[in-house]
């Protein structure tokens, strides 16, 4: 991905980048590992933290208490704003005022997440369990983030969807470690978990291949400008 945006959106290295939602930072140790300079904007202290000690080895990282709504970042101080798997957790009306008071003229937002296919029998099953054993999911299915939503955030100027195919290969300990890092599901000692890693267990078992098995992903990325 960040190949590509280099190759088409001349994003050079000394963009400053501002990553809304940053978590515990996996999209940012990307632009990091580039040689960008990147602002991990996160309001989960727990998650802000854990970027933190994750990675303090990159002196052009910077974690910073705030939302999509209120950043506190300075007014046209980032060359682009990228967010990964964030979008469905904005007030678009908000955000959207925000993202244009903190980018520079004529810079890029860039979203982007990956979606979880179905075309084969364990990946229906799988999302099936999830839909089943989680918490609030319809509320954050990126699937039910439409094309009129995303283009409606970028107007009036135009915003361009490239997709690429991605894919996980796990274990079963891997796929249960995938399962749980989503913030909708119940996590050790809450109820419903033991069922929830019975049914995960029994899943696997079913469709496993030499102890493994593969979670199928489209990547979509949504390029534009809001200024």
């Amino acid at each position: 991905m960040l190949r590509f945006l280099q190759e088409n959106y001349n994003l050079d290295s000394t963009k400053i980048i501002a990553d809304i939602g940053s978590g515990t930072g996996i999209s940012s140790a990307y632009f990091l590992e580039a040689g960008y300079q990147v602002m991990g904007v996160e309001p989960n202290p727990e998650m802000r933290e854990k970027s933190v000690e994750l990675l303090q080895h990159f002196p052009l990282f910077k974690a910073v208490d705030g939302t999509a709504e209120t950043t506190t970042l300075n007014s046209d101080s980032v060359d682009v704003i990228i967010s990964g798997q964030a979008f469905h957790w904005f007030d678009v009306v908000k955000a959207k005022e925000e993202f244009k008071r903190i980018l520079r003229p004529d810079s890029l937002l860039i979203l982007f997440w990956n979606e979880r296919l179905q075309s084969s029998d364990f990946e229906k099953e799988y999302d099936a369990l999830i839909v089943k054993h989680a918490i609030d999911y319809v509320k954050v299915d990126h699937r039910r983030i439409d094309w009129d939503s995303i283009e409606t955030f970028y107007t009036p100027h135009q915003v361009e969807l490239k997709e690429f195919p991605n894919y996980q290969v796990f274990d079963f300990e891997g796929l249960k470690g995938r399962l749980l890092s989503s913030s909708y599901m119940p996590q050790k000692g809450d109820k419903g978990y033991d069922a929830m890693v019975a049914d995960l267990k029994q899943l696997y078992d079913k469709y496993q291949q030499h102890d493994s098995i593969t979670i199928n992903y489209a990547t979509k990325i949504y390029i534009g400008k809001l200024t």
